[in-house]
């Protein structure tokens, strides 16, 4: 299974909300291998964009001076949650080439075109173009229209033609920023970096597209237009995206300035566990309100499955010799039929609650043999193997 899944931008930290998109996709690529799949996942470093141009700028810094500590932190970070990360992570910045080398082919096949010292697509080249978000195109205007920023705030659509490369200009010669291409001197946008990663690392083709639900506005139908219009194949088979991470019912995001970091709420008193868990126990389709409440629950929660599990690790005598009979201990099947269904996590979590109670149960009234135990602990383990909060991991630092 190839998946690519849309990674930090590196020139800020990364909040908790990009930190429960990482974690959905962490599950997806755990679910598929304990499903027997051998995955092929790529996730990448945005390194170069108009926000890192401007943030580089404006405290004197180079592209590597800028983004080097937070590309640490993240995988510091990364380690502290449990999400497993490739060997090599690409940056945006190391795929250059491959960029030039797509936007020649879609110059030359009439889906871009050179305006001054920029490369824009025109979406109108592309039948189907919005199709993911389910953009209405009977809104597009009739005259020409061009958006020169990587990215636009708020949630509308730019409805026009968007950059693929920008032509270096005086104020952008912030070094690690321009580079000398057949193109001339310049810089790959946002949308056609995704691609040109994909297109070294991975092919034209893959299965599983990701990211946030943000991605859907302005990015992902961008990618899918350009990667299609570049080979004529089908890009991704399917797309998943996380949904928005609430604090106190208002979205997160940096423009309020309600933005949480991991280390916040560790200095609350939650473990790296405890914040998997609360960030994954939600449908990652769904809102996910992250007020004291929802932590507080999360945290009782999994202590609660800890401490049903530890009951049942502990071996005791049976108090009568003839046992009722009773169906085998099959958490693990259990857990994964509801993690299959779309990344269940919280059936998966109610099913596993539910079978722990019933066997400290039993157990209770029967007794419970050191192979019992011993079976107890081998599912529990392998079911962990997923989700990462069932057995106490080694103590780390927030950095």
């Amino acid at each position: 299974v190839k998946i690519f899944t849309c990674g930090p931008s590196i020139y800020s930290w990364p909040h908790v909300g990009n930190y429960r998109t990482f974690l959905f996709e962490d599950l997806l690529l755990r679910v598929l291998e304990e499903l027997g799949y051998r995955v092929e996942r790529v996730i990448n470093f945005t390194d170069v964009e108009d926000k890192a141009l401007t943030a580089a700028a404006r405290e004197g810094r180079t592209m590597a001076g800028l983004t080097e500590p937070v590309a640490k932190r993240f995988q510091q970070e990364a380690e502290l949650l449990a999400i497993k990360l490739p060997g090599f992570v690409p940056r945006s910045s190391t795929s250059v080439e491959e960029a030039v080398h797509l936007i020649q082919v879609l110059i030359g096949n009439g889906h871009a075109y050179r305006q001054g010292k920029d490369v824009f697509f025109d979406p109108l080249t592309y039948p189907g173009f919005g199709r993911l978000y389910g953009l209405d195109m009977s809104r597009w205007p009739r005259e020409k229209r061009r958006f020169r920023k990587d990215t636009y705030p708020g949630q509308r659509w730019n409805l026009g033609d968007f950059i693929l490369w920008h032509g270096c200009r005086r104020e952008d010669r912030v070094e690690g920023f321009c580079w000398e291409t057949a193109l001339g001197p310049g810089r790959p946008s946002w949308n056609i970096q995704d691609p040109a990663i994909i297109h070294k690392h991975l092919g034209d083709q893959i299965d599983i597209a990701c990211g946030g639900v943000d991605n859907l506005f302005r990015h992902h139908d961008y990618n899918l237009a350009v990667m299609e219009s570049f080979s004529g194949k089908e890009f991704a088979r399917y797309w998943l995206h996380g949904g928005y991470v609430l604090l106190n019912g208002v979205k997160m995001s940096k423009s309020r300035g309600n933005i949480v970091y991991p280390a916040d709420l560790l200095a609350k008193g939650l473990t790296p566990q405890h914040l998997r868990f609360a960030l994954i126990d939600c449908h990652y389709r769904e809102k996910l309100d992250l007020n004291d409440a929802y932590l507080e629950q999360a945290r009782d929660r999994l202590d609660r499955l800890h401490g049903l599990i530890g009951e049942l690790e502990k071996p005791s005598n049976p108090r009568q010799q003839t046992k009722p009979d009773q169906p085998s201990v099959r958490l693990h099947e259990a857990v994964m039929e509801r993690l299959a269904d779309d990344l269940d996590v919280p059936g998966a979590v109610a099913a596993l609650e539910g079978m722990l109670a019933a066997l400290v149960a039993r157990k209770e009234r029967h007794g419970w043999s050191g192979e019992e135990a011993s079976e107890v602990r081998r599912q529990v383990e392998r079911i962990d193997g997923v989700l990462k909060v069932l057995v106490p991991a080694a103590p780390l630092q927030a950095s």
